[in-house]
């Protein structure tokens, strides 16, 4: 069957795959449509078989939320090159992406013919790599945040009676900005398990030994190890961090001032940073 101009301009405008791609999967299948899809998918399968050792550390965190702004979601897709991630049919993947994890859905079975397509137009090593939600739990706020163009997403909750005020709203925004910035791991030191304080210990006091030769005595090494246990813990966790936005007080601080504002107290239930590659 003779293969023309059209058709190919037909499945290209349908798939947006190229020109060259589009004419082998019509010949694939004799000029049938259907075919000439299914026959693209499976090349981008195929493609992604043979580019599966190629690091993809590239792409995009996409943020989607409902309308109530009630729930919200991020996901993180990774390709090998950032041309690739700037291209409008890869960010629109992504935003679906998005939209799927805010639904509740899982990306990889629901978009799997997007995905399939996906990797005919890119012949890239794509991943759906990870995605998180979070749907209010009680009074308070949930806010979402994209920095960078999409190399960092961050999602925080806020608990707080006055869920209406707009401060709340503001504070939980510049958390996100907070979060962003200073990647905290936890949100109290209370959080942080002590496997991985006693991991961080040894490696400080292996480091003070090299320098001075020996460790303390045990009385006063006691004192050290406290003072370095505390140390690390304001480090990662993000009440105790030094507030992004003013150097003079911690996150802790900024919120109680938020509360009295407020009329209400506020706490950080939860929050997540999704950073690209990372």
């Amino acid at each position: 069957m003779e293969i023309t101009i059209a058709m190919i301009k037909e499945l290209r405008e349908a798939t947006a795959a190229g020109m060259g791609a589009c004419k082998e999967a019509l010949k694939a299948s004799n000029g049938d449509m259907q075919e000439a899809v299914k026959f693209l998918r499976e090349k981008g399968l195929a493609v992604a078989a043979k580019r599966v050792d190629k690091e993809s550390k590239e792409g995009i965190v996409a943020l989607a939320e409902a309308a109530d702004k009630k729930t919200m979601a991020l996901a993180e897709v990774n390709c090998e090159t950032d041309f690739v991630a700037k291209t409008e049919a890869y960010k629109d993947f992504c935003q679906k992406a998005a939209q799927v994890a805010l639904e509740g859905k899982d990306i990889a079975e629901t978009l799997k013919d997007d995905y399939q397509m996906l990797l005919t137009k890119t012949g890239e090593n794509v991943k759906i790599r990870r995605s998180e939600r979070f749907a209010l739990e009680g009074a308070g706020v949930v806010s979402g945040y994209i920095h960078m163009g999409g190399k960092i997403g961050v999602l925080v909750e806020l608990a707080c009676e006055k869920a209406a005020d707009p401060k709340l709203a503001e504070a939980a925004h510049m958390v996100c900005l907070h979060v962003a910035a200073n990647a905290p791991k936890y949100v109290n030191p209370e959080d942080v398990p002590q496997a991985e304080i006693d991991a961080e210990l040894e490696i400080k006091l292996n480091a003070l030994k090299e320098q001075k030769g020996k460790l303390p005595p045990e009385q006063a090494l006691a004192g050290i190890k406290k003072g370095m246990a505390a140390k690390f813990c304001t480090q990662i966790c993000l009440l105790k961090q030094d507030y992004v936005a003013d150097g003079d007080i911690t996150v802790e601080k900024y919120l109680e001032a938020v509360s009295k504002e407020i009329g209400a107290p506020v706490a950080v239930k939860r929050f997540a940073r999704l950073q690209l590659g990372a």
